[in-house]
């Protein structure tokens, strides 16, 4: 049966309506006004049947973020005779909100020109809110797929993903770029030797100390894996990679951490290497890491409670 004529049987409009849940209504499209409302309109927004006079009416109940786009939408779809369908929120008489789906029939006259719409609302906020939810959800796994689960910095995903940004960065502006790649000292033994759970709190703590040696807005710290962690720092010389790599070792020494098993005596103490850049445009990330990385060794090798530095373009 046509939409239109479901309005002019009672009995048939009564069975689809309880249904579908639909709440009916017809504008006529010379003058602008409802010719029919449902009455389940006042169950559901509040607003009494007999306010909903015109299409203003429509337009004032629906949610500001919503009404151009929406209005917009359904007037020039109306006027080109196209049937139609949107979703937006509707203002109930309190001020709270309710997702409609609101599908829409051109009516046409026997010359062609549109003579009224005849539409259908559907109460979708179930189903808005679902989407809500999941979209919630699917946005909180995306960050902890990012998120080192141990200490709640970024993890090795999240610096491949930044290193390789600011590793195009560095290539398109010629500036510099910097990478501290940091080690524990001995910290097996000190896992030996206090148990795991009092070596996954040493992690963390050196997470929080050592994320305030930078602090400029797209100075970056994760936690690698183990017992690394690294500093990528864009548009940073030698001497500042130097003075940030000192103030890691500063800080370790102003937060001691016990470690009586350490071969060289207490407290902790890290290891680190860090180098600077500009990259070429056939130059790779991961070579450059494995440079730093070699410096890390050496800082190692050179008896550890120190860093190496140095600039890979000299």
């Amino acid at each position: 049966m046509p939409a239109v004529a479901l309005l002019d049987d009672p009995a048939a409009l009564d069975r689809l309506l309880k249904a579908t849940g639909a709440i009916a209504w017809r504008l006529d499209w010379q003058t602008l006004t409802f010719t029919y409302m449902g009455s389940q309109i006042e169950t559901l927004l509040g607003w009494p049947l007999a306010s909903w006079v015109g299409i203003n009416d429509w337009v004032e109940r629906m949610h500001p973020a919503d009404r151009d786009q929406v209005v917009n939408f359904c007037i020039s779809q109306s006027r080109a005779g196209i049937d139609h369908e949107a979703e937006y929120r509707a203002l109930t008489v309190h001020g709270h909100c309710v997702w409609l789906r609101d599908v829409v029939h051109v009516v046409k006259g026997a010359n062609s020109e549109v003579d009224s719409l005849v539409g259908f609302m559907f109460d979708i906020s179930d189903r808005k809110k679902n989407e809500e939810e999941l979209t919630r959800l699917h946005r909180q796994l995306e960050e902890f797929s990012y998120q080192d689960g141990l200490t709640g910095i970024a993890n090795r995903r999240m610096f491949d993903s930044v290193l390789e940004r600011e590793w195009s960065n560095a290539q398109r502006s010629g500036q510099p770029l910097a990478l501290l790649l940091i080690d524990i000292d001995h910290f097996n033994s000190y896992n030996e030797h206090y148990g795991h759970l009092q070596g996954d709190e040493c992690l963390r703590q050196l997470a929080r100390t050592l994320s305030g040696a930078a602090n400029r807005p797209r100075d970056f710290f994760a936690r690698l894996g183990g017992e690394e962690f690294a500093w990528i720092l864009p548009e940073t010389h030698l001497e500042a990679a130097r003075a940030i790599g000192e103030r890691c070792l500063q800080l370790m020494r102003q937060h001691p951490i016990p470690h009586a098993a350490s071969p060289q005596g207490q407290p902790l103490s890290l290891s680190l290497g860090a180098g600077v850049t500009v990259p070429a445009r056939r130059d790779f990330a991961a070579g450059f890491v494995d440079q730093v990385d070699a410096l890390l060794f050496q800082a190692k090798r050179a008896g550890r409670r120190r860093g190496e530095y140095k600039d890979f373009r000299a």
